[in-house]
């Protein structure tokens, strides 16, 4: 079980080197539930084997629920029918309902039910050799579970991380139905109470387990053990926690629907990616000053840390749920102090975001990644992805885009884009002979590619990607300053120093950065890619079949990607991604590089054919991409997305947590790429490209106040606004224009537009 924000740090000495690792902890496990027959040995030793089973996750109803048949070794069976939820009404609660029920034999069982202390940070095998133990300070008690119920026995836990100093407390209430004896134990660090329970042939005894969590990050609690014991005591029983929750969660859902004709399996798979999203995030609406972690709130994978994958889920909640969305931004402008803390330490000015942030947002990439093919730990260089930062900015424009929320963009977000600004105005060199800006030192989203094969880990030179968003980035800057006016934006230019010939030297920069090229007008994902050699990749698949992570795989041969032509995941395609292919276009011909559809095409394939896809982030990108080209080929490369977790396509590492970033993804290129849905300064814009597998799609999106319904199919896009007192809003279709107020709907169609 993880908690969002809480994170400790520990030291270890990997491979002769101290390291301090900081980690999302796995705090206490409550949901210890033990069985024996007679005096047999408990389910845990092996008393009983398990018959059958089966695991049923009801996405409408948030409710996962698990039935098996146990068998010990004298032929007598249990059957055994557990139904769990996470409370959407109440964040700080949980649930399990065991019912428990003797099959063809009358007699006695044994149930144990409390909460394992002595757990560690294990989810990830390739961080064994790293300290994994974050709590200490354990204390344990008893109280009375619930005077009403004869049968209910409660349990308090209190640890603390052993640095971060944060205080969880779990209050437990296990309920059993008929008569039992009931004793405590404890045994290491589990605490445990025993019941004693007589059992009849087809007469079901039923458990019910409650727990309360809080912890010291909490709001509006004396201490974590008084939240967490008053938030158990007004809890009613599991049918009433489960109305409660059902109703929120409906609630919560309803908006992030979308309802297709698309093959039932790929409409149940984005069902379950909408379901983690919003069991991940919407407890961000406590305000736990908590950012997106990359593998959700489900293992201990990339440690628990918030890299770039906003940049796929904040677009979801701009457009259905922006007030989580503007919290999560505010994790990042917390953290603006330490962001340009690390500037200064690099000389720079404005914020230096870290590539991996937890807690404080101080930098938090490990120093060394450990290759499981070759069993050598190799130094990580990541952190020379300075695009963080530009995915900051970007999020925090396209919020302001989606809500024109004012009081948001001069309090907090215009200082995240003017100190992305400045970090890149600092970092950029001038080359006079030319008239342009150069980006050095830094790694593009590649990843594979940490610098020349003569200089590994030194960073390359103009990657594309950050160029062209640098310049976006300058551009958005100066356009706040000269077109939002008023007191508020006269405040902010004293608070933060902005001079006239600071804006001025922004628009400079976002006009004359450096984009590299090559071949016959290729975007050149870096100076010198098209230098580099090329990838048997034939010869690859043949030999290790799944070859996602080239980088790995040729360290082990004694090889780098330095020398190749190739990506980890899309690199110069997110530009096309992020900005569309006719916004990138008419950018790049602002920054004095006119290109052609033919020039665009060919980059495009171009990089299709040199991708490993070694993020689960990758297919969301291209399947965005190919929709505006290829439809057919679109769905299959977003067919291929959606199956990432589920089938675990990376080879085993979905068991240390989901791909939040691909799931939020996979709902984004719905609505952005077949759909076409962009957000820009005037309008909500639309360019359907509809695959054959998706003839008819249905969804909400927020806009500016607006709720709008959209249902699209192959020759129409409806457009229909909730009533509502709010201003009327701009949707465009291609050449067609409307403004929609409120209550009114429009329809589109493919010939020309027709009043709805």
């Amino acid at each position: 079980t993880y908690l969002a924000g809480v994170y400790n740090s520990l030291a270890s000495v990997v491979q002769g080197q101290r390291t301090v690792d900081e980690h999302m902890v796995n705090i206490p496990d409550w949901l210890h539930l033990d069985l024996r027959i007679e005096e047999g040995p408990w389910w845990s030793e092996g008393g009983l084997q398990l018959r059958r089973e089966r695991r049923t996750l009801d996405l409408k109803r948030a409710l996962l629920t698990r039935e098996a048949l146990l068998e010990d070794d004298a032929g007598r069976r249990l059957q055994v029918v557990q139904r769990r939820l996470v409370s959407m009404a109440e964040p700080h609660l949980a649930a399990l309902e065991t019912v428990i029920t003797a099959d063809g034999w009358n007699g006695r069982i044994s149930i144990r039910s409390g909460c394992d202390t002595s757990v560690r940070n294990a989810n990830v095998p390739e961080d064994a050799q790293l300290a994994q133990r974050h709590l200490t300070a354990v204390q344990a008690g008893e109280h009375q579970g619930n005077p009403a119920v004869p049968g209910a026995v409660g349990l308090d836990i209190q640890v603390r991380t052993s640095q971060s100093r944060i205080g969880i407390a779990l209050a437990l209430r296990t309920e059993v139905s008929g008569p039992a004896n009931v004793s405590f134990e404890q045994s290491a660090g589990l605490y445990t109470h025993r019941f004693e329970v007589p059992v009849a042939d087809r007469t079901a005894v039923t458990v019910t387990k409650t727990v309360a969590v809080a912890s010291s990050r909490d709001h509006a609690v004396s201490s974590p053990l008084a939240g967490a014991q008053a938030v158990l005591a007004r809890s009613g029983g599991f049918e009433s926690l489960l109305r409660d929750h059902e109703r929120a969660w409906s609630l919560l859902l309803a908006p992030f629907i979308i309802e297709s004709d698309a093959p039932s399996q790929a409409q149940l798979i984005l069902n379950l990616h909408v379901f983690h999203l919003l069991q991940t995030l919407t407890l961000h609406t406590a305000e736990l000053d908590a950012g997106v972690p990359a593998r959700g709130l489900h293992g201990e994978g990339y440690r628990g840390h918030v890299f770039w994958d906003e940049l796929f889920v904040l677009p979801v909640l701009n457009s259905r749920l922006p007030s989580l969305a503007r919290e999560l931004l505010d994790y990042r402008w917390r953290r603006l102090g330490t962001a340009r803390d690390a500037a200064r330490a690099a000389g720079l000015r404005g914020a230096l975001f870290p590539w991996q942030s937890g807690s404080d947002g101080t930098e938090q990439t490990p120093r060394l990644l450990y290759n499981k093919l070759s069993g050598h730990w190799l130094p990580d260089y990541s952190r020379r992805q300075r695009h963080v930062g530009l995915a900051v900015a970007y999020n925090a424009w396209q919020y302001f885009e989606a809500t024109q929320d004012r009081g948001w963009l001069t309090q907090h977000g215009a200082e995240l884009i003017v100190d992305v600004a400045r970090l890149f105005a600092s970092m950029a060199e001038y080359d006079a002979t030319e008239d342009r800006f150069h980006l050095r030192g830094v790694m593009g989203p590649d990843e594979y590619h940490t610098g020349t094969p003569q200089h590994p880990g030194a960073g390359l030179a103009d990657n594309a990607y950050t160029n062209i968003m640098a310049a976006w980035v300058f551009d958005q800057a100066e356009w706040i300053m000269h077109s939002v006016q008023g007191f508020d934006m006269a405040d902010l230019k004293a608070r933060l120093g902005i001079t006239a010939a600071e804006i001025s030297s922004w628009a400079r920069l976002s006009r004359r950065m450096f984009v590299p090229f090559h071949g016959d007008g290729i975007i050149s994902q870096f100076a010198g890619y098209g230098e580099l050699r090329e990838l048997d990749w034939a010869r690859y698949r043949r030999s290790y079949r799944n070859i996602e992570r080239l980088d790995l795989i040729l360290e082990a041969e004694g090889d780098s990607p330095n020398h190749y032509r190739l990506a980890k995941q899309a690199d110069v395609l997110m530009l096309f991604y992020v900005l569309g292919e006719d916004q990138l276009t008419a950018f790049l011909a602002r920054l004095g590089y006119p290109v052609t559809p033919a020039q665009m095409a060919a980059t495009v394939d171009f990089y299709l054919a040199r991708t490993a896809h070694g993020s689960t982030l990758s297919r969301v990108a291209h399947a965005s991409v190919l929709a505006q080209r290829d439809p057919e080929q679109a769905w299959a490369t977003f067919r291929e997305a959606l199956d990432a977790d589920l089938d675990d396509t990376q080879g085993g590492t979905t068991s240390s947590g989901i791909h939040l970033g691909a799931m939020a993804g996979s709902i984004d290129v719905v609505q952005r790429s077949f759909a076409g849905l962009r957000i820009t300064r005037d309008a909500l814009t639309f360019t359907p490209r509809l695959p054959a597998e998706l003839r008819r799609v249905s969804f909400q999106v927020r806009y500016r106040d607006q709720l709008l319904a959209v249902h699209l199919e192959t020759e129409r896009l409806l457009v229909a606004a909730a009533p509502g007192d709010a201003a009327p809003v701009l949707v465009r279709v291609g050449p067609q224009e409307v403004l929609l107020r409120a209550g009114e709907q429009h329809e589109f169609r493919a010939a020309g537009p027709a009043t709805g």
